[in-house]
């Protein structure tokens, strides 16, 4: 988060809407020689000139017109930050005055960095200072709100229920600043800027790396980063704007208030085990036959192994227990080619090994057990041009590769 960028949002946005220093100043009630100054510090720090000087004023170009929807985003966040911390600060703290005191100096970051950390030594080494200097600026924090922030726990600071409402403001305004900065340069012509990627299984092995493969082709200052945790994880890192977007298999309704899904194509799963396999000289399978088998499977909350047990069930059988339960594909991988294991999967994570020949579907139809992949985003996000390119080279992936496969 750029300290600088913050400091100077309420100066820009009084000068963008009054159309000048002069007016600017009479509004906040500051010299119009300190407005001129922070604009000029944003603008350096940016990169970027935001206004047309005109004789008669003061006038956004169309990079202040970026920087002026992400502000107006960042001071919404501020707002409810404000709103949520402000009644329970002792004593209580008008919004404008905890607002002005939450955007000066670096409190925001610091704050973000211990809470990620979890501890001052390592929040200090990111953000280039001292133990004790992070120390003393969660100490003036917390002495200002009359509150605390955190629990101090034996393995570390873990955010309190207060912090984990200032922490996710906090990330959701680091993302905007993170997407401000990719939208000015693609204004200036260079798309820049990072992706964050919460990676579900089924696209890991292939659809996603061909659509980032493809996308630095034609984008290559762009950075993708791709995280790979469960879904409940992710889905919190999405909320918090950690991530720009989660792809794989959707989830049911529980998050539909927060997050709006683009469905991109019905996958099937199926049975898998390895090629030559005993079951696969049988003339006929069914569910009953495979219950005493070994099995691999994922995670109980997982799909996959959700539509599986909803199989056996709906067959009156008893779903299987794994001898071995995993969600890492690698581990996955190996044990199916080369064990008697089976496992419940979609064709699209065994890409490459049903290529080479090293496993096969068994003949078994898994009635009802198809299941919506897609991209998951927050509704209220503004994804920046490199996180809308990364979401359309995804999707032109699926266009040309699985929709033909279908």
């Amino acid at each position: 988060m750029d300290d600088e960028i913050l400091r100077n949002i309420p100066a820009f946005m009084a000068v963008a809407e009054q159309k000048g220093v002069s007016r600017a100043s009479e509004f906040l009630f500051k010299a119009p020689s300190a407005l001129t100054r922070s604009i000029a510090l944003l603008e350096e720090t940016l990169g970027f000139t935001l206004f047309d000087r005109l004789p008669h004023g003061m006038l956004m170009n169309h990079f202040g017109e970026a920087v002026q929807e992400r502000s107006r985003r960042i001071l919404m966040e501020l707002k409810i930050a404000c709103e949520e911390l402000g009644p329970i600060c002792r004593p209580a703290k008008e919004e404008k005055h905890l607002s002005a005191f939450l955007l000066a100096g670096r409190k925001l970051q610091v704050f973000a960095s211990i809470a990620e950390h979890q501890s001052l030594s390592e929040a200090g080494k990111q953000l280039a200072l001292s133990r004790s200097g992070v120390s003393m600026s969660l100490s003036r924090m917390e002495e200002y709100l009359g509150i605390h922030l955190f629990e101090r726990m034996a393995h570390g600071l873990i955010p309190n229920t207060a912090g984990e409402k200032l922490l996710i403001r906090a990330k959701r305004i680091s993302a905007e600043i993170r997407h401000l900065k990719t939208e000015l340069s693609a204004l200036a012509g260079a798309l820049k800027g990072t992706v964050i990627i919460g990676a579900l299984p089924l696209c890991r092995t292939r659809i996603l790396p061909k659509a980032i493969s493809q996308l630095l082709i034609t984008h290559p200052d762009i950075q993708v980063k791709t995280l790979e945790s469960p879904y409940d994880e992710l889905a919190k890192g999405l909320k918090s704007g950690d991530i720009d977007f989660i792809i794989g298999a959707v989830r049911g309704k529980a998050e539909q208030s927060e997050f709006q899904i683009e469905h991109l194509f019905m996958d099937q799963v199926s049975i898998f085990c390895r090629a030559n396999h005993p079951l696969t000289q049988k003339n006929q399978i069914d569910l009953a036959t495979l219950s005493n088998q070994q099995w691999i499977l994922p995670r109980q909350d997982s799909p996959a192994r959700q539509v599986l047990t909803k199989a056996f069930l709906q067959k009156g059988l008893t779903p299987p227990q794994p001898a071995i339960e995993s969600g890492d594909l690698a581990i996955l991988r190996y044990l199916l080619a080369s064990t008697d294991l089976i496992t419940a999967i979609s064709p699209f994570q065994l890409f490459y090994e049903i290529k080479d020949q090293l496993v096969e579907a068994l003949p078994i139809d898994l009635d009802n057990t198809q299941r919506s992949i897609g991209i998951t985003s927050r509704k209220q996000s503004l994804p920046s041009p490199a996180v809308l390119e990364m979401m359309n080279e995804v999707k032109r992936v699926i266009r040309d590769e699985v929709h033909r496969s279908i």
